[in-house]
C-alpha cells in the first residue's frame, strides 16, 4: 500500500511540475532601448527585484547613444520600447511616423536639481544675454533639455537663434567642456555634479524649475503596430516599471547604487541626484505644453492628435 501511494505521490508531481514552470516559459521578451542616464533606476529595480518577470515579462536592456536616435531604433525594429523625451515622440509623429507613448516615465517639478546649464569659468557666461554668440553642448537635438533650454532662453528675452548647438551626450560632457570645444552643456545628474566637482563648469542655473510642473520629460514609446499587438505586455510593463518607481522612492539609496553600478560610476557620482518624479501615468495634459512650446520653435506643424498618440 505505501509503494502504491508513493507512487502515486511521484506520478502527480511529475505531472504537476510543468505546470509549475509554465509561467516562466511563458514570459513574453521585449527589448527596451535606453540612454545611460539615472532615470533608469525604476526599470533596473524592476529587472533585479523580478517586478517585471512577477507580471509575466523578460526585458533586454539596449543602449542607444543619443534620445534622438529612440524614433529611427524603433522604426528599424532593433527595439520594442524605447524612452524618447515627449519633444522627439511629438516631432517623430508629426512627420509622419507610426509611433505612439504606450507610457509615461518622468515629469517636470518646480524643485529640480537633477537638470542645470554648467558654463566653463573662461566663457564668461553670467547671465542668460551671455549665451548669445557661444556654443553649448546638448543631449540630443529637439530633445526635452535641447528644447526646454531654448524655450528657457526665450522667456528670459534671448534669441536662442544666435546660439550655436552641439549633439553630444552626457559621459562626454566634461571632456568637451575641458576642452573648450563648447562654452557651456545642458547636463543633467549625475553627470552635472561630476563637472562641477572637477571645477570644469560652473552651475549657472537649474532652468528647468522656471518651466511649468507637471509636463512629461520622458515617455515609453513603440510601433503602434507592436502597441496594438501586444496590450497585455504593455500592461505588464507599466505594472512593473510602476513597482519599481515605488520602490525608487522608498530606497532612494538603493535606487542610487544600482543605477550607479549599471552605469560604472562611483557611488559617490549620484550623491547628488533626487529621485525624479516617475510613474506610468500619461495624459493629453501632461504633453499638452510640449505641442504650443515645440510650434513656436517650428519644430513641428499643423495640429497633433494627442489622444491618438497615447495608448489607453
Amino acid at each position: 500500500m505505501k509503494k502504491m501511494t508513493s507512487a502515486i505521490a511521484l506520478l502527480s508531481a511529475l505531472l504537476l511540475a510543468p505546470l509549475g514552470s509554465a509561467p516562466a516559459q511563458a514570459q513574453k521578451k521585449i527589448t527596451f532601448g535606453h540612454q545611460q542616464v539615472f532615470d533608469l533606476a525604476p526599470v533596473l529595480l524592476a529587472q533585479d527585484k523580478g517586478f517585471f518577470a512577477k507580471h509575466g515579462i523578460e526585458v533586454a536592456l539596449k543602449p542607444i547613444p543619443l534620445n534622438s536616435q529612440n524614433p529611427a531604433a524603433l522604426e528599424a525594429g532593433e527595439v520594442d520600447i524605447a524612452m524618447p523625451t515627449a519633444s522627439v515622440l511629438l516631432q517623430a509623429v508629426n512627420g509622419g511616423l507610426d509611433l505612439v507613448a504606450v507610457a509615461g516615465f518622468s515629469e517636470t517639478v518646480k524643485t529640480d536639481s537633477n537638470f542645470g546649464i554648467v558654463v566653463r569659468p573662461e566663457s564668461n557666461i553670467k547671465t542668460p544675454a551671455d549665451f548669445v554668440g557661444k556654443k553649448v553642448g546638448v543631449p540630443g537635438l529637439n530633445a526635452f533639455l535641447h528644447v526646454m533650454f531654448r524655450e528657457w532662453l526665450t522667456m528670459k528675452g534671448v534669441d536662442w537663434k544666435k546660439v550655436q548647438f552641439v549633439e553630444t551626450v552626457f559621459p562626454q560632457m566634461e571632456g568637451i567642456l575641458k576642452a573648450g570645444s563648447v562654452d557651456a552643456v545642458v547636463a543633467i545628474q549625475p553627470f552635472m555634479a561630476r563637472i562641477v566637482g572637477s571645477k570644469t563648469g560652473e552651475l549657472m542655473a537649474h532652468f528647468i524649475r522656471d518651466m511649468p510642473a507637471g509636463m512629461s520629460i520622458t515617455v515609453f514609446a513603440s510601433k503602434k503596430a507592436w502597441a496594438d499587438k501586444n496590450q497585455d505586455v504593455i500592461k505588464a510593463f507599466r505594472a512593473g516599471f510602476d513597482e519599481g518607481a515605488a520602490y525608487a522612492h522608498a530606497h532612494p539609496d538603493e535606487a542610487r547604487a544600482t543605477v550607479a553600478k549599471f552605469l560604472k560610476l562611483p557611488p559617490p557620482a549620484v550623491a547628488a541626484v533626487s529621485i525624479p518624479q516617475f510613474g506610468s501615468k500619461l495624459t493629453e495634459n501632461s504633453l499638452a505644453p510640449w505641442v504650443s512650446i515645440m510650434k513656436s520653435q517650428g519644430m513641428i506643424r499643423g495640429n497633433v492628435d494627442l489622444k491618438s498618440v497615447i495608448v489607453p
